[in-house]
C-alpha cells in the first residue's frame, strides 16, 4: 500500500503545473478573442476559428507533452500523466482535426504537425525547421518568443502567391516537465481566414459594382416613366417606343446582377480547388447542342470537334459549363450573320503546346496570355478552343479584355452589348482549377480563346488478359 500511495504522489504533483497550464492558456485565448469581438475585428469565421484552436491547444496538451518530449523522459511522462488509452485517443484526435496544429521545439524545428498542417504547409519531413515552411518574420518571432517562455500571441498575415490568402496564427508556449534548459515548446495553430475576408470584400465590390453600373439604366428607365406620364401621354407610338427600351434596359440590369453574383461566388472560392472530375468531350458537346438554336437564328453556323483521345480533367462541371457557354455565347454574339464558329478539344498536351494554336490566323495577329498555370512540367492538360470570325480585336485591347466591365469600342452598345463581365468570370474560374486563358485575334480575321485544364491522373489500368476484357480502340475525331 505504502509503495503504492508512493507512486501515484509524483503524478498528482506533476499533473497539477498541465492543468494550471491548460487553464492559463485557454484564458488567455478567450481574453484575445473577447478583445478581438469587442473591437469589431472578428467575424463569425474567425470564431469559430478561434474556438477550435483553444480545443486544440486544450485537448492535445497531454499527447505533446509526451511526444515531443526526448525519448529518455518519455516513459517517464507517459506514467505520471495519461494511460495508454487516453494517449491513443489524443492522437487520433490530433490526426483528424481539420485545422493546421504544430508542435515547435528549440531552434524552431517542427516536431510534431498534425495531417492538416502537412497538407497546408507543404511539409515534406515533419521534424524540418518552420523558418523553411514558412516565411513569415512576425509569426516566427512570436515562435520564438513562446520558446522563451512569454505569453503568446495572436498573428494575422496575408500572402499573393500563388494565390491570394489570409491566415490567422495563434502561439501560445507549454511548459513540459523534461529536465534540460529548453523546458518550453510552441504550439502553433493556423486558421485560413481567406474565405470571410473574401466575403466581406465581396459584399463591398458588389455593392459599388451594381451602384456604378446600375446608375445608368435606372436614370433611363427614370427618364422614360416621367416622358410616359407628361408629354408622351397620349401618344401611342412614343410609348410602345419607351416601353420597348424600358424592356432592354430591364433585361439588362437582370443580367449585369447576375453575373456579379456569378463573379462574387467564383472569386471567393479561388483559393479552393476544385477536386471533381470532368470530361470535356461530352461537356462542349452538351454546350454545342444547348447554343445551336441560337446560332441557327442568325444562320450561323456552330461547328464542335473533339478529341480521339479521352479529355477527362480535373474540375468543376458546372463552371466549366458556364466557361465553354460564356465563350461560344460571345462567339455567335460577335460573328455577323451567316458566319462560322467553331469550338474543339484538344487533349495530351504540355503547358507550352496548349497555350496557343501551332498556325496563326493572321500574320499580323496579337496573342496575349491571361491566365497561366503552376509551372508544372509533368502537367498535361485539355485545350478547348473556341473561333469565331467576328470584327476581331485590336492588339491594344487584348490585356484589359479580362477587366472587370470592359468592353471593347463598338461593342458598348446595340443589341450584342454585353455585361463587360463575361471574359472576367472566365479567368477566374480558370485560374481557380489552375489552368490557363489566351487569345489570339487580329482585326478582320476574327478571334480565338483557348482554355486549358490540367487532365485527372489515369485510373490504373486492368490486366490484358483479365477475364471480360474487350480492347478498344480510339475513336477518330468526330464532327457534331
Amino acid at each position: 500500500m505504502a509503495d503504492d500511495r508512493t507512486n501515484r504522489t509524483p503524478a498528482k504533483k506533476s499533473d497539477r503545473p498541465r492543468r494550471r497550464d491548460i487553464a492559463l492558456t485557454a484564458g488567455l485565448g478567450v481574453f484575445i478573442m473577447a478583445v478581438l469581438a469587442l473591437s469589431g475585428e472578428m467575424g463569425a469565421g474567425v470564431f469559430l476559428a478561434g474556438a477550435l484552436a483553444l480545443a486544440a491547444l486544450a485537448a492535445v496538451y497531454y499527447l505533446t507533452a509526451l511526444t515531443a518530449a526526448e525519448p529518455s523522459v518519455r516513459p517517464a511522462l507517459a506514467s505520471a500523466s495519461l494511460r495508454p488509452v487516453e494517449i491513443e485517443a489524443c492522437e487520433a484526435m490530433l490526426e483528424r482535426l481539420p485545422i493546421p496544429v504544430l508542435l515547435i521545439g528549440p531552434g524552431g524545428r517542427i516536431e510534431r504537425a498534425n495531417p492538416s498542417a502537412r497538407a497546408f504547409l507543404g511539409l515534406g519531413a515533419e521534424r524540418g525547421l518552420l523558418s523553411t515552411a514558412l516565411r513569415q518574420p512576425r509569426v516566427l518571432e512570436a515562435v520564438s518568443a513562446a520558446l522563451r517562455g512569454e505569453r503568446g500571441a495572436s498573428v494575422e498575415y496575408a500572402t499573393l502567391a500563388p494565390l491570394e490568402s489570409h491566415v490567422r496564427a495563434y502561439v501560445e508556449p507549454i511548459r513540459l516537465n523534461v529536465p534540460g534548459p529548453m523546458p518550453f515548446r510552441a504550439m502553433l495553430v493556423l486558421a485560413d481566414d481567406t474565405s470571410s475576408k473574401r466575403a466581406e470584400r465581396m459584399r463591398a465590390d458588389f455593392l459599388a459594382n451594381a451602384s456604378h453600373e446600375l446608375r445608368t439604366p435606372l436614370a433611363s428607365l427614370s427618364g422614360f416613366l416621367e416622358t410616359l406620364q407628361g408629354p408622351a401621354r397620349d401618344d401611342e407610338e412614343a410609348r410602345d417606343r419607351f416601353l420597348s427600351i424600358m424592356k432592354e434596359q430591364t433585361e439588362r440590369m437582370r443580367r449585369l446582377i447576375d453575373d456579379l453574383l456569378s463573379l462574387s461566388r467564383v472569386e471567393m472560392n479561388e483559393h479552393v480547388a476544385p477536386t471533381g472530375s470532368v470530361e470535356l468531350n461530352d461537356l462542349v458537346r452538351d454546350v454545342a447542342e444547348a447554343l445551336r438554336p441560337v446560332a441557327e437564328r442568325r444562320a450561323i453556323t456552330l461547328e464542335a470537334a473533339f478529341s480521339d483521345m479521352s479529355a477527362q480533367v480535373r474540375g468543376d462541371h458546372d463552371q466549366i459549363y458556364e466557361v465553354v457557354e460564356n465563350l461560344v455565347e460571345n462567339a455567335i454574339k460577335y460573328s455577323p450573320d451567316g458566319a462560322q464558329v467553331q469550338v474543339w478539344v484538344e487533349a495530351a498536351r504540355t503547358r507550352d503546346g496548349a497555350e496557343h494554336m501551332p498556325e496563326r490566323i493572321d500574320p499580323q495577329s496579337g496573342r496575349l496570355t491571361l491566365s497561366s498555370p503552376p509551372l508544372d512540367p509533368d502537367a498535361r492538360f485539355a485545350v478547348v478552343r473556341v473561333r469565331d470570325t467576328g470584327p476581331g480585336i485590336e492588339r491594344r485591347y487584348l490585356p484589359r479584355l479580362a477587366e472587370r466591365f470592359f468592353r471593347v469600342d463598338g461593342q458598348k452598345s446595340g443589341p450584342a452589348a454585353g455585361t463587360g463581365l463575361g471574359l472576367a468570370i472566365v479567368k477566374h474560374i480558370v485560374s481557380r482549377h489552375r489552368g490557363g486563358f489566351t487569345v489570339e485575334s487580329a482585326p478582320g480575321a476574327g478571334s480565338v480563346f483557348s482554355t486549358f485544364f490540367a487532365l485527372a491522373p489515369a485510373r490504373p489500368a486492368a490486366p490484358a488478359d483479365a477475364p471480360g476484357d474487350v480492347e478498344e480502340t480510339p475513336d477518330a475525331v468526330t464532327k457534331a
